[in-house]
């Protein structure tokens, strides 16, 4: 049975409480951050926690703990789960108080929460395979750059991909791909360019997206990041997706037509590797 962290104490996870009053349940008032585990030790823990920073200023949420009493929470989890490929996953909400719309009493103590996922990241099916999207209508509210816990339209995207035998969607707004259901989207150009959206509030400043960037411009490869179409991505040699979970995904076909030659891109597996040796030698 695992152990989970509830404001301070580390309980086995069928005792772990919160208030029903807690605004993370009635309001979705709350962020979350979710940190790769490899080999027992966090990805690129600093940048998720100064991402978790960001969003708790754009909430004015307040949070008493440091990152560094952070960081030991984190390790402290995956020593007591032994946990060696996963992730953790840490939600504040603004606290607990009567259902009221107005924010709670300066001092409300925010509620953190803190447990593992023991899951294969490295040896994953859809990395080997690729995953198919449909586009769906972006319906979000209009600060997606926050990551809070209000997720309902992402599940429910998420669900219709499946009805239709996909396993994921990409999201359009005014004619343009933001991102996916969980995940940011990037395409492939027939001259060579790795396009993804620039940032903006319609789209999650991914921690894999900042860091492919990056390793992209390290191995001369050139990025675009702009806004660009659907009829773009039909036109792809490859695509994929990246996340805090998936690292690096091949996408092979969007609304029922291959991307390229239907089969994972060969620059996309080259991305894959080039990440994880970058996960690899980050390890906190």
């Amino acid at each position: 049975m695992r152990t989970v962290y509830v404001n301070g104490e580390y309980v086995p996870e069928n005792e772990a409480k919160i208030s029903v009053f807690d605004r993370g349940f009635t309001f979705a008032d709350a962020i979350y951050e979710v940190t790769a585990v490899l080999r027992g030790k966090l990805v690129d823990i600093d940048l998720h926690l100064a991402r978790l920073r960001r969003s708790l200023g754009e909430l004015a949420l307040d949070l008493p703990l440091s990152d560094e009493a952070l960081l030991a929470i984190h390790r402290e989890l995956i020593t007591r789960n032994q946990l060696e490929e996963g992730l953790i996953y840490l939600q504040v909400s603004r606290g607990v108080e009567d259902r009221n719309f107005h924010f709670p009493p300066e001092g409300t103590p925010p509620t953190v929460v803190m447990y593992s996922q023991a899951k294969k990241v490295i040896d994953s099916t859809p990395a080997v395979n690729g995953i198919s999207v449909i586009s769906l209508p972006d319906l979000r509210w209009g600060r997606c750059d926050i990551k809070t816990t209000q997720l309902l339209y992402a599940c429910l995207a998420k669900e219709q991909a499946k009805a239709q035998g996909a396993d994921d969607a990409w999201l359009v707004r005014e004619g343009q791909i933001t991102e996916g259901t969980s995940n940011n989207a990037f395409i492939v150009t027939r001259d060579g360019a790795v396009v993804t959206r620039d940032l903006s509030h319609a789209l999650l400043p991914g921690i894999t997206r900042s860091v492919v960037n990056t390793l992209l411009s390290e191995h001369d490869l050139r990025l675009e990041e702009r806004a660009w179409t659907l009829a773009e991505a039909e036109q792809a040699t490859e695509a994929f997706i990246t996340s805090s979970t998936s690292f690096v995904w091949p996408v092979i076909s969007l609304n029922g037509q291959p991307i390229g030659d239907g089969k994972p891109g060969v620059l996309t597996q080259r991305l894959r590797q080039i990440y994880l040796d970058h996960a690899l030698a980050v390890l906190k």
